[in-house]
C-alpha cells in the first residue's frame, strides 16, 4: 500500500455534499480548505454596505453562507462547533493556487462534464504531481472526467462517492479508472474505512455504481408495485421500515427526506444509461409521480411530498399522508398487519425473514413481490456491477441503512425455495445461482472459525470477506466461543485472554442479569483470563438501567428488594473499577443512564464516533444511582483548584446531570466531562469497534496492570455547596423553569454531590458518597410524581414533565 498521509484536503464546491465532507474531514482532524464561485453581481445588503464584487466578503459570500447553513443543519455535520476551526474558506478566482500544497482534492461543483471539466484544467494548472484528486460524482462515468488529463493526474484519479449525510451514512464508494494506480484504490479502501469510518466498497465505472444502482430499482419496483397492489402510502412504510430492518422513515418518507428530484434524477439517468438492463421500463416514472414532480411536491424541501404538515384547528402539528389514487392529502390511517404482529416478539432481523416470506397478508404479498424481484435484479447486476457479490449487500447496507443487503435477505429466506418462489412472481435467478444450487450449496454466506465467508462466483468456492480480518464480529464468534450466558447478556472468549460482555436484552437495557453477567466474567478474568470487553453489536449500548422492573418494585413498595438491587448496581461499576485486570468499556450510539455509569467506571472507554452519552435519571424522576452520582462528585473534587472558586467545578457537573445533557457524538462526551483525558480512544469505523477494546484490553494488561486503591480523599463543600444548589433551584423553580418535582430531585441531587449538610468541605470516601446517592435514589423512587415519570417511560415511551 502506498505511504501517503492525509493532513490537508482541499474541497472544490460548497453545496450541500461539498460543505458536509468538508465537515467531516475536519470532524476526523483534518485542515480542509473549502472553495467555491465568486458571486457575478452584488446582493442588496452588499450594495446597501457600499461594498464592490472585488471585496473579499462578497468573493466568499457563496461559500461561507453554504458552510453557515450546513452547520446549521440537523443532525449537525460536525462533532462539535470547534472543528469548525479547521476549515478556511475561498473562491475559485484568489484561492485556487493554495491547493499545491494539500494532499487530496475533492471536487464537488454540479454534476455537470463541462463544468467539472473547467474545475480540472484549474486543478491540473496548480496541483503538485503525484497529489491525489478525487470526484464525488455520482451519475457521471469516472473515465469522462480523466480524459485528455495528463498521466500522472490518470494515474492519481478516481471517484469518491460520499452518500448524504456523509457524517451519519457509512458508505463511500471507491470508483477507479483503467488507468488509476492501483495502489491508490488500495490506499483509499483502507484511509476510508480507518480513518473515515466508511463501509469502503469498490465499484465498477457504471451508471449510478452500485448502492444507486440497486437502491433505485428497489424503490422504483415498489412505486410500481404500489399501484398494481392498491396500497397506501402507510402501508408502504409500515411494511418496509424497522420490522424489515430498514430505517423508521422506510420508504416514502426518507424519499421526502432525500427529495424525491433526486431519485427521479437518478432513475432518468439510469433508463436513459442502461438499455440493456432486464428491468429497463421499471425506471420509468409510474403517472402519479410525474404529477408529483409537475406539481413539485419534491418532499421537506417543498414542504410537502407523499407527507405534508400541517396545523390543525387547535394549532396542534398534524402530518397528512398522500392519497396515490385522487392526489389529495389526507390524515394518515392506522396499518395492522397479521405479518408485522407475528415479527414483534424476534429479536433477530434474519428470524423475522422467514416470517415475512411465508405470511399471507399485504406485508407478506409485498415482501415477496419487491424482493423476488430484487433477487433476480442483483443476480443479474454480477459481474456487471461487481464481481463479488458481498459487495452489493455492503453497499446497500451502508448507503441505504439496510441491516440486511439482498443476499443476506436471500439467505435468510432460503435460497432453493425463493428461487422457486421467484417463478410464479415473473422472476428468474440468474444463471450462476442455478448452477451454485446443483453444486449442493445452500447460503450465499457462512461463518468458519470466527470468520465470515462469502461464495465467490468466479472460483466457485468461499472465501474471506476482505478487510474484515481487522473486525471482532461477536455474531461470528457466538456459537462455540461463548462461555457463560443468561437471558440478559453472554460471556463470549474473544481469543488473547480477552472475555467480552455482550448484552441482549431489549434496548440493551441493564437488569440482574446484565449485572450478574459482568460479574461473573471480571470472576473468571481474575482467575484465568486477561481481561474485560463491555461491548455489543446491538443497535445501541444501552438505553440504561430496566425502569420496568424499578417501577414494579417502587410500586409493590418492595423496598429491601429495590435498595439491594441499587447497591448491586453501584458494586458493579464499582467492580468494573476496582478489579485485578484491565476493563474497557465499548460504547457507541445510545449510552444513557447506567450504560454511561459503567463507562465511567472503565479503564479505558474505547468508543465509536456516534456515541449519545449521557447521564438522563431526572427524566424519570431520580439521580443516577449507580455509581453516576458519586463519580460526578469525585470529578468536581479534582477539578477544584486552590485559586479558583471551588463551585464553579460543582455547578458545571451539577448542571450536567440536572440538565440531563446527552453527547451528540464521542468529542462532545469529553467536553461534557463524561469521558476523561487519556482514559479514551476513539474508533471511527464501528466495525473496529471491539477488535479495538480488546487490543486496549491487551495493552493494559501487557503494560503490568495493577489494581487501583478506592478513593478516600473526595473532597465535598458540605453546606457552603449546598446553599449555592438549593438558591439556584429555587431561582429556577420561581421563575418557571422547573417544575416542583424538579426542584425536589435537584436539592437530593445536590446533597449527594455535596456530601450532606457537613458543617465545612470534607474529604470524604467513595462508599459514603455511594451510601448518600442510594439513600437519595430510594427515597424519589417513593414519591408519586417519580412514579407517574416512570410509568410514562415505562408505557409511552415518552418522559412527562410534572
Amino acid at each position: 500500500m502506498m505511504n501517503k498521509k492525509i493532513n490537508r484536503v482541499a474541497v472544490l464546491g460548497s453545496g450541500i455534499m461539498g460543505s458536509r465532507i468538508a465537515c467531516h474531514f475536519a470532524n476526523i482532524g483534518v485542515e480542509v480548505l473549502l472553495l467555491d464561485i465568486a458571486p457575478k453581481e452584488l446582493s442588496e445588503e452588499e450594495q446597501a454596505k457600499g461594498l464592490a464584487l472585488d471585496h473579499p466578503a462578497v468573493k466568499n459570500r457563496i461559500v461561507n453562507a453554504a458552510l453557515q447553513n450546513t452547520v446549521k443543519t440537523n443532525p449537525s455535520p460536525v462533532y462539535t462547533k470547534t472543528v469548525l476551526n479547521k476549515i478556511t474558506t475561498g473562491n475559485f478566482g484568489d484561492d485556487m493556487a493554495k491547493i499545491a500544497n494539500y494532499d487530496w482534492i475533492i471536487e464537488v461543483v454540479v454534476e455537470n462534464l463541462d463544468i467539472k471539466k473547467k474545475v480540472f484544467d484549474q486543478v491540473e494548472q496548480f496541483r503538485k504531481p503525484g497529489t491525489l484528486v478525487t470526484s464525488n460524482t455520482s451519475g457521471i462515468p469516472i473515465h469522462m472526467m480523466a480524459e485528455g488529463r495528463t498521466a500522472d493526474f490518470k494515474a492519481n484519479f478516481c471517484g469518491t462517492h460520499f452518500f448524504n449525510p456523509p457524517r451519519y451514512l457509512r458508505l463511500l464508494e471507491i470508483i477507479p479508472t483503467l488507468e488509476t494506480d492501483p495502489k491508490l484504490v488500495d490506499f483509499l479502501m483502507h484511509y476510508g474505512d480507518k480513518f473515515l469510518g466508511k463501509t469502503t466498497v469498490l465499484c465498477k465505472d457504471t451508471p449510478a455504481f452500485i448502492a444507486n444502482r440497486v437502491g433505485v430499482y428497489s424503490i422504483m419496483s415498489l412505486l410500481h408495485l404500489v399501484e398494481k397492489m392498491d396500497l397506501t402510502v402507510e402501508e408502504v412504510d409500515k411494511f418496509t421500515g424497522p420490522a424489515l430492518g430498514r430505517p423508521k422513515s422506510a420508504t416514502f418518507r426518507t424519499t421526502d427526506v432525500v427529495g424525491l428530484d433526486t431519485m427521479i434524477k437518478v432513475s432518468k439517468g439510469l433508463y436513459d444509461n442502461c438499455p440493456q438492463d432486464k428491468a429497463h421500463d421499471l425506471f420509468k416514472l409510474p403517472a402519479y409521480v410525474e404529477k408529483m414532480e409537475a406539481n413539485n411536491w419534491l418532499g421537506d424541501k417543498t414542504q410537502q411530498g407523499f407527507y405534508k404538515k400541517t396545523k390543525t384547528a387547535d394549532g396542534k402539528t398534524e402530518i397528512l399522508a398522500l392519497d396515490l389514487k385522487t392526489l389529495e392529502y389526507r390524515p394518515q390511517q392506522k396499518v395492522k398487519s397479521a405479518t408485522l404482529d407475528l415479527t414483534k416478539p424476534i429479536e433477530n432481523v434474519k428470524d423475522r425473514m422467514k416470517v415475512f416470506a411465508s405470511g399471507k397478508d399485504k406485508a407478506a404479498e409485498l415482501f415477496r413481490a419487491s424482493f423476488f424481484g430484487l433477487f433476480e435484479y442483483v443476480s443479474d447486476r454480477i459481474p456487471e456491477i461487481s464481481d463479488e457479490l458481498y459487495r452489493i449487500d455492503d453497499a446497500m447496507r451502508a448507503g441505504f441503512a439496510w441491516d440486511l443487503g439482498p443476499f443476506e435477505v436471500w439467505d435468510a429466506v432460503g435460497i432453493a425455495d425463493a428461487v422457486e418462489g421467484m417463478k410464479k412472481y415473473g422472476h428468474e435467478a440468474a444463471a450462476w445461482v442455478h448452477e451454485f444450487l446443483g453444486a449442493g450449496h445452500t447460503t450465499f454466506y457462512k461463518v468458519e472459525e470466527g470468520i465470515k465467508k462469502y461464495y465467490d462466483i468466479p472460483s466457485k468456492s468461499y472465501k474471506a470477506v476482505p478487510g474484515t480480518e481487522a473486525f471482532v464480529v461477536l455474531d461470528n464468534l457466538r456459537g462455540n466461543r461463548t462461555i457463560w450466558k443468561n437471558s440478559g447478556a453472554s460471556i463470549i472468549d474473544l481469543g488473547d485472554g480477552i472475555l467480552n460482555v455482550e448484552f441482549h436484552s431489549k434496548m440493551n437495557t441493564i437488569g440482574g442479569d446484565t449485572l450478574q453477567a459482568i460479574n461473573k466474567a471480571i470472576d473468571l478474568a481474575e482467575k484465568e483470563y486477561r481481561g474485560v470487553v463491555i461491548g455489543n453489536d446491538g443497535a445501541n449500548f444501552s438505553a440504561g438501567a430496566n425502569v420496568g422492573m424499578i417501577f414494579m418494585m417502587a410500586v409493590e413498595q418492595e423496598w429491601d428488594e429495590l435498595n439491594l438491587a441499587i447497591r448491586m448496581f453501584q458494586n458493579t461499576s464499582m467492580r468494573i473499577r476496582y478489579s485485578s485486570i484491565p476493563v474497557v468499556v465499548a460504547p457507541h450510539n445510545l449510552t444513557l443512564g447506567g450504560g454511561c455509569e459503567f463507562s465511567l467506571h472503565a479503564d479505558h472507554v474505547q468508543l465509536n464516533a456516534e456515541t449519545y452519552m449521557g447521564l438522563v435519571e431526572f427524566g424519570v424522576g431520580v439521580i443516577p444511582g449507580g455509581g453516576g452520582t458519586k463519580e460526578f462528585a469525585l470529578r468536581a473534587s479534582d477539578e477544584y483548584k486552590d485559586d479558583q472558586i471551588v463551585q464553579n467545578a460543582l455547578k458545571d457537573r451539577f448542571l450536567t446531570i440536572g440538565m440531563a445533557k446527552v453527547s451528540t457524538s464521542a468529542v462532545e462526551a469529553f467536553e461534557l466531562g463524561y469521558l476523561q483525558k487519556d482514559k479514551y480512544s476513539i474508533s471511527m469505523n464501528r466495525s473496529r469497534l471491539i477488535a479495538d477494546a480488546k487490543a486496549k484490553a491487551i495493552e493494559l494488561a501487557d503494560a503490568g496492570y495493577t489494581k487501583p486503591v478506592q478513593r478516600k480523599d473526595i473532597k465535598v463543600l458540605g453546606k457552603q455547596g449546598l446553599g449555592i444548589v438549593y438558591a439556584g433551584a429555587n431561582t429556577m423553580y420561581s421563575g418557571h423553569y422547573i417544575s416542583e418535582h424538579d426542584k425536589k430531585i435537584s436539592e437530593k441531587l445536590g446533597w449527594v454531590m455535596c456530601g450532606g449538610d457537613l458543617s465545612s468541605p470534607t474529604e470524604v470516601t467513595e462508599q459514603y458518597l455511594l451510601d448518600l446517592e442510594r439513600e437519595a435514589f430510594l427515597s424519589l423512587c417513593g414519591e408519586r410524581k417519580t412514579l407517574e415519570r416512570i410509568q410514562s417511560i415505562v408505557t409511552k415511551g415518552k418522559p412527562l414533565r410534572n
